[in-house]
């Protein structure tokens, strides 16, 4: 069943990130993501996530798609005018690919390309209204296409961000011009989640709560200074660090994924994993959440 068959039927949604090698190395990340097949519904491929290079997006939503997996293909503006854009999404559709996750991106500077010329000609909320147009048989300017396609299109919120009501307020902007599902920021706080989740009650389309696993303090601290829009409080941070071997570590983390998800589940529709090379802890995760 296609992912938007599943939530248009209104079932709990498990997707999970997957990245593309860097390089053209990629049974070690199609066998990460069959590993997983059977606790997720559909893949988020990232497109050069963090500015780093990799493979496209698009390819490798090809190959997973090839694995008989569902991919949702990642598109930024960071990195193509409005031509490249709709190209990449007509050449997507041409490949099979129905599920796209409309994103603005991260700066070029925090990448491993620093000096590379970012381009942004367009923003998610403009994206979203691109791929509409190229559903309705248009392109962006109004020229009519050799055919429409059917994206299913998504868009991502940030729910513990700080004003929050500008984010809400382009959340609903985003449903407006056809986003049919959200994926969030990664949350630690479920109290502040609780609260964002109150403030977007009855807009009728899916939130899926991103949840990336702590692999340790040092990197919760890192996030809290670094990631815009994430706070792990106080109290996960001094679980971690009192973990007394890596085992430990590991197993507290995987109880926090959990603890979080059965939390945040009354007031969600879904998750969204991160594991950020921690694949082989997801099926963990997701059982210990009840998933």
């Amino acid at each position: 069943m296609k992912l938007r068959e599943r939530i248009e039927r209104g079932e709990f949604i498990v997707t999970c990130e997957a990245a593309p090698p860097k390089g053209i190395a990629v049974e070690k990340a199609l066998e990460e993501a069959q590993s997983v097949a059977d606790y997720v519904h559909a893949f988020n491929v990232t497109d050069l996530q963090s500015s780093v290079m990799r493979m496209s997006s698009w390819a490798f939503c090809a190959l997973l798609r090839g694995r008989g997996l569902e991919p949702i293909l990642q598109l930024t503006c960071r990195d193509r005018n409005r031509l490249a854009l709709q190209a990449d999404l007509l050449g997507a559709w041409g490949l099979g690919i129905e599920n796209v996750l409309a994103l603005t991106g991260d700066h070029t500077t925090l990448g491993d390309h620093p000096e590379a010329m970012p381009v942004f000609d367009l923003d998610s909320v403009q994206l979203l209204d691109v791929i509409g147009k190229l559903n309705s048989g248009h392109d962006m300017v109004g020229n009519e296409l050799d055919g429409a396609t059917d994206f299913f299109p998504g868009a991502v919120v940030n729910p513990a961000a700080d004003p929050l009501e500008p984010h809400i307020h382009k959340l609903h902007l985003k449903v407006s011009l056809g986003a049919k599902f959200f994926q969030t920021q990664a949350v630690y706080d479920p109290e502040s989640y609780n609260v964002f989740a109150e403030k977007t009650a009855g807009i009728g389309v899916p939130i899926l709560a991103g949840i990336i696993p702590l692999k340790s303090a040092k990197m919760a601290r890192f996030m809290n200074d670094n990631i815009a829009g994430v706070h792990v409080p106080e109290e996960v941070i001094g679980e971690l660090e009192a973990a007394t071997s890596k085992e430990d570590r590991v197993k507290r983390s995987i109880d926090l994924c959990a603890r979080t998800i059965q939390a945040v589940r009354p007031r969600c529709q879904g998750v969204h994993l991160m594991p950020m090379g921690w694949e082989r802890h997801v099926p963990a995760i997701l059982e210990r959440a009840g998933l």
